[in-house]
């Protein structure tokens, strides 16, 4: 799980205790092989309730065949919600959305701890729930900006070794030290202080590295009362939104060629980046990992790409090279030097043209 959102940790599968019918096996036609290709690009996925990251990630490779996949920082099977998912080249650029801020909408329920700070713990404590609408806005206001945070048990940072939640599984407890985050926004969206099941709902715009099953066990200890996250959905995630995101199943209900058309290109994850065209004997060589002197302004982040084909056409592929523009990678230019970053191959590169061609 990623230091964003709440985790769980690692889920397992066991199968049943059925012995085959070998006579059956030996008579049943082999399994056709599912073959793969090389497929490039990002898929939005909105993960469902009850599936986890790993899940969804290998259910959307098999669906668009692709021999490489991963994604941008776990969401727990309990949230739902945006999950970026990476084919081929865009792999390279995944670790952009992992230290990129989150937006998150929890569910508060108020006056119940649990164990692990989330519905599916022990309770531990019920408490009456007797705070204000006031004093529920002046305890957000404490946890708004910069705040120390303690990890929670239940997640997968290391300790000599091993996830955080294999130790809390095995009934163990770390030390662990407080970490620094930022919440940008906290804002509160509804409040029922009354009835049976008292709760809040933030919408909550974070840093890397923030635990919302802490927030809210955090805001909980602060009313008097007692927290724990009942519901989480990821909205945002950097530059990337809900907006054009697609479930398992609709992604399924797609014939096999519109499923690769509902990628967005690998520049997507390169958002909010300078650009930088090279032309043809400049972008060869970038390409090979030298850097290259221009006019251009120092640039912490910058996406480089190619003024022709011609630049990172494989010889022994003339007749199918890019197109012009293809993304060669990513850079940052200081003191009017252009250092390459993550580069793309340039057979990667004919890829993603051909890809886009089809």
């Amino acid at each position: 799980m990623s230091a964003v959102g709440f985790t769980l940790g690692a889920d397992a599968a066991q199968g049943g205790g059925a012995v085959p019918d070998r006579a059956a096996s030996a008579a049943a036609p082999p399994r056709q092989r599912l073959q793969r290709r090389p497929v490039h690009g990002l898929l939005l996925l909105d993960k469902a309730l009850g599936v986890s990251s790993n899940q969804a990630l290998q259910r959307a490779k098999w669906l668009l065949r692709a021999d490489k996949a991963g994604h941008t920082g776990t969401l727990d099977p309990l949230a739902t919600g945006l999950l970026p998912l990476c084919f081929g080249a865009a792999t390279k650029f995944s670790q952009l959305q992992l230290d990129a801020d989150k937006v998150y909408e929890a569910t508060l329920r108020l006056g119940v701890r649990t164990h692990g700070g989330d519905a599916e713990g022990e309770v531990l404590e019920r408490r009456p729930v007797a705070c204000s609408p006031e004093q529920v806005q002046q305890v957000l206001a404490r946890f708004s900006g910069a705040i120390e945070q303690l990890p929670p048990m239940h997640s997968a940072l290391k300790h000599q070794g091993r996830a955080l939640y294999e130790y809390a599984r095995a009934g163990l407890e770390v030390e662990r030290a407080p970490r620094r985050v930022s919440i940008h926004v906290l804002e509160l969206l509804a409040l029922a202080l009354e009835g049976p099941e008292p709760a809040l709902r933030l919408r909550v715009h974070c840093s890397k590295g923030t635990y919302i099953r802490s927030l809210a066990e955090d805001i909980g200890a602060a009313l008097g009362c007692g927290a724990h996250l009942s519901a989480l959905r990821r909205l945002r995630s950097g530059s990337l939104g809900l907006e054009r995101s697609l479930t398992l199943e609709q992604l399924e209900a797609l014939p096999e060629v519109e499923r690769l058309r509902a990628l967005l290109p690998v520049d997507a994850l390169l958002a909010g980046h300078e650009r930088v065209t090279l032309d043809d004997d400049n972008a060869a060589r970038f390409l090979t990992g030298l850097r290259r002197r221009g006019t251009w302004p120092d640039s912490e982040r910058v996406a480089v790409y190619a003024a022709s084909a011609a630049s990172t056409e494989p010889a022994a592929s003339a007749a199918a090279g890019p197109q012009p523009g293809a993304l060669l990678g990513s850079a940052h230019i200081v003191g009017g030097e252009l250092i390459p970053g993550r580069l793309l191959s340039p057979i990667e590169i004919q890829q993603i043209t051909l890809q886009t061609q089809s």
